[in-house]
């Protein structure tokens, strides 16, 4: 009989240490690395975490169901970046920006660069903040892990369309023109009143609002307009931080989710920041529908289509019906909002075109098949309410008298957006809502921004409306020259389209082909005698 010597036994007891889960390592990196405060109390430790109402008894309930770790993460973020600027790198040097379908459709870009791109690096700073301030080591983790995804996105979207900068106007200066220029303010007015809030309704109105209720309105149709169009390093951009995005959305769910489970005295808080910051997240959603329906030259899905798909089925009937086991119904006013479909991308548009001589982009009047594709994706208004308001916009353009609105438009005090809404249920008459406080007489533009008004008017009294700056001589001097100087917009940014600087050029460098179209210099005389309808009209003739 043989025996196992003790050492021998012992070795073999020991092996090989085994491989930790993904829980496990989980599990490691956030919960084992924290720590009970021992000089201070937790409330100093985390005192933004006392002041919203919100109680939570047990913060190790929170938990990310990626359990990403940070080596697993930076690898799997290193290999997108890879493919990203390859393809970036690929389209710059084959000048793949002459691919577009047209030089007009860098406008909605114009749109996103200056109006989107900075929020990403907001929400960067404010994701860092939590990643300090929540006391739990699970949301702290998750915090952080999102502030460096928006601080990828930020980068990534200016490295990508710095290239059209290059060749195209508008694109110069956006951080400046994103804290000056007027529609921009409605973008920026979302970010600062989120940014402003406490902890947990940051969480609600990015975690939850922006990023489950709205991204994929934001980020899909966008995206996918941008391949339509030819635009393969946006379209590249956008599904690469759309993976991101899916992690934000069962971020921002796992948060609701958790905030409701902790104490019942905490769903009437969340249920009325659900109410504010869906409402404020839509308004600012009307600037993609109206790029949807109008900035593509060739567009690929309506606003009313993309509404119905990513809002109505996937949030109203899915999302909502989850949350009222929790006591959590669909937001306030959005019955407004399932009607507006039909509606928000013209009123938008139409005071894009009408002040586009004050802002960064160029308008054009919709040309006949624009209109005949906006009449059949909405075949209930479009020809009934908007096309003979296009028609009598492109006579005028047709005579000379192009239209820009001749003065300084009323604003609202909450979403900041000219008052160009109708009322709800009635296209044809204006919406006009007041509000007084402290003898103060305010403007909202619907139901929606006068109940978020009430609800904290010591807040929204305070508002930076471009508008009323302009009028305080806060915004350069009285006349549009001295306001377009402070806002940074140089010659060719911005009025009309057609005739444009960036459309005199994609003439010029489509249409050099001898054999077709004559050579070179009888394009440019054409251009400089005739105008840019000749130079396309004969360009479309050959």
């Amino acid at each position: 009989m043989t025996t196992t010597a003790p050492n021998q036994a012992g070795k073999k007891s020991a092996g090989k240490p085994k491989k930790l889960s993904m829980k496990a390592r989980y599990s490691a990196l956030t919960r084992d690395l924290d720590w009970e405060p021992s000089y201070v109390s937790e409330q100093e430790m985390y005192p933004h975490t006392q002041y919203e109402g919100i109680k939570i008894h047990d913060w190790s309930k929170w938990d990310d169901p990626f359990r990403l770790t940070v080596d697993a993460y930076y690898r799997y973020q290193a290999e997108k970046d890879k493919r990203l600027y390859s393809v970036l790198d690929g389209f710059a040097q084959g000048q793949g920006h002459l691919t577009l379908s047209e030089a007009k459709y860098l406008n909605a870009m114009k749109v996103f660069l200056s109006g989107v791109t900075p929020l990403e690096y907001a929400a960067n700073r404010h994701f860092a903040y939590m990643a300090r301030q929540f006391n739990g080591p699970g949301p702290r983790f998750a915090a952080l892990c999102q502030s460096i995804d928006e601080m990828r996105h930020a980068q990534t979207e200016i490295h990508t369309l710095s290239n059209y900068n290059k060749y195209y106007s508008g694109m110069h200066n956006f951080i400046q023109q994103h804290d000056r220029v007027w529609y921009l303010s409605v973008t920026k007015s979302y970010f600062d009143d989120a940014l402003s809030a406490g902890p947990f309704e940051f969480m609600i109105a990015i975690g939850f609002s922006f990023e489950y209720l709205l991204t994929n309105l934001l980020f899909v149709p966008f995206m996918s307009a941008a391949s339509f169009n030819g635009d393969l390093p946006t379209m590249t951009f956008g599904f690469s931080a759309q993976s991101d995005e899916s992690r934000h959305m069962t971020l921002g769910l796992e948060v609701i989710k958790f905030i409701l489970e902790q104490d019942e005295a905490n769903v009437p808080i969340v249920q009325e920041w659900v109410d504010k910051w869906f409402w404020r997240g839509y308004r600012v959603t009307g600037i993609v529908a109206q790029m949807l329906d109008y900035q593509l030259p060739r567009p690929v899905m309506s606003w009313k289509e993309a509404f119905e798909l990513y809002f109505e089925q996937q949030m109203m009937g899915g999302l909502f019906p989850d949350l009222a086991l929790y006591g959590i119904r669909p937001p306030k006013h959005v019955e407004q909002a399932i009607w507006e479909k039909d509606h928000l991308s013209h009123w938008l548009h139409d005071t894009f075109y009408q002040f586009s001589h004050a802002a960064n982009f160029t308008t054009t009047v919709p040309d006949e098949e624009h209109m005949e594709w906006l009449s059949q994706a909405y075949p209930d208004t479009f020809d009934e309410l908007y096309r003979d308001k296009w028609e009598e916009m492109r006579k005028l353009d047709e005579e000379g008298k192009r239209f820009t609105y001749p003065g300084l438009p009323q604003l609202c005090q909450v979403c900041q957006i000219p008052m160009t809404f109708p009322q709800h249920g009635n296209p044809h008459l204006k919406a006009q809502f007041t509000s007084e406080y402290e003898g103060e007489h305010f403007n909202l533009c619907s139901d929606g921004c006068k109940w978020i008004f009430e609800r904290e008017p010591e807040k929204y009294r305070q508002a930076w409306l471009p508008v009323h700056q302009i009028y305080q001589g806060n915004c350069g001097g009285p006349t549009i020259p001295d306001v377009l100087k402070w806002y940074g917009v140089q010659e060719g940014d911005n009025g009309e389209y057609v005739g444009s600087v960036d459309q005199k050029n994609w003439v010029r460098w489509h249409h050099q082909i001898e054999d077709k179209l004559g050579t070179s210099s009888e394009i440019e005389e054409t251009l400089e005698a005739e105008g840019v309808h000749a130079a396309v009209k004969k360009i479309e003739e050959a």
